[in-house]
């Protein structure tokens, strides 16, 4: 019987070196498992996602292991060249919003015995101006900046803590946007200070979702919007609510769809997974159901 083939490929900087350390872990596991394993580490941003575009047709299995952002550019990588090989992910980022949202394990050899011995599970995937693939959030307005501007040198020192901090600075600096928001079935409209089209319950630890608002199977995505404040009262509303979930009536538009389009006066910059994307003033966002399979 012809060994299984792995890839796996770590993000050795990612998470305060979390990838670099776990590495002899997975191979030293995979080899026992009776995995014939091919190794690739990255170096630079979009790396993860040439490797995946390159190697993994070739292989059964691909193991990604490193922060969200690794994670993005391997499904991106994945479906741009419509491979549709199971994917297991063991987190080693500084926030791991994904695997937080999927209750993954964090340490690698109980992550790596999830993947290897655990379900499968066909995940939605994002598609943002028919181009670009995302996980779990494309997101504009404040706190957006912090997710791909904190240099990897704080992350690594800092942890999920840069994050808040990076973010805590924004809120002195509000800016809102005019925008329109259509949907297959509504229009919204308002000045936005924030908005996320998401598929998870965490973003960098600085917005929450309930557990029972998400499905990342149902073919839909969650969008918060929220509102310019008028006064310190609003602006408090919107930070506790981002935080706990709530979603305020008076300062958010909440609602599910399958398919959302942003028209604004002029380009924004995005995040998608926390890494920077340029907007057009027209942004496009679509859910892709079931597009992944993820081990775990």
């Amino acid at each position: 019987m012809q060994q299984p083939r792995v890839l796996l490929l770590v993000n050795p900087v990612a998470g305060k070196t979390k990838g670099k350390a776990a590495l002899f872990t997975l191979v030293d596991g995979l080899c026992r498992q009776g995995y014939r394993t091919t190794v690739h580490t990255t170096a630079a941003r979009g790396e993860a996602r040439r490797i995946a575009q390159q190697f993994a047709a070739e292989h059964d299995l691909i193991v990604c292991c490193g922060g969200d952002g690794t994670l993005n550019e391997v499904i991106d990588g994945l479906l741009s060249v419509n491979c549709h090989i199971p994917l297991g992910y063991i987190p080693a980022g500084s926030t791991n919003d994904f695997a937080n949202s999927l209750q993954l394990k964090t340490q690698p050899a109980a992550a790596l015995r999830a993947v290897l011995e655990g379900k499968e599970t066909l995940m939605d995937v994002g598609l943002f101006n028919h181009t670009r693939h995302f996980t779990y959030i494309a997101s504009f307005g404040a706190f957006t900046a912090a997710s791909y501007s904190v240099p990897q040198a704080t992350k690594n020192a800092l942890g999920h803590f840069a994050y808040v901090l990076e973010g805590s600075k924004e809120l002195f600096s509000l800016q809102a946007y005019p925008i329109t928001v259509t949907t297959e079935t509504a229009e919204y409209s308002g000045d936005y200070v924030f908005g996320a089209v998401c598929n998870s319950t965490s973003v960098a630890g600085l917005v929450k979702l309930n557990a029972d608002m998400v499905d990342m199977t149902d073919g839909l995505f969650e969008v918060v919007l929220a509102r310019r404040p008028k006064n310190a009262a609003d602006l408090g509303k919107i930070i506790t609510s981002l935080n706990n979930g709530g979603f305020d009536a008076d300062m958010f538009d909440f609602f599910k769809a399958k398919k959302v389009t942003f028209t604004m006066p002029k380009p924004l910059p995005w995040s998608l997974d926390g890494e920077f994307a340029e907007g057009n003033s027209t942004v496009t966002i679509e859910n892709i159901p079931q597009a992944i399979t993820i081990r775990h």
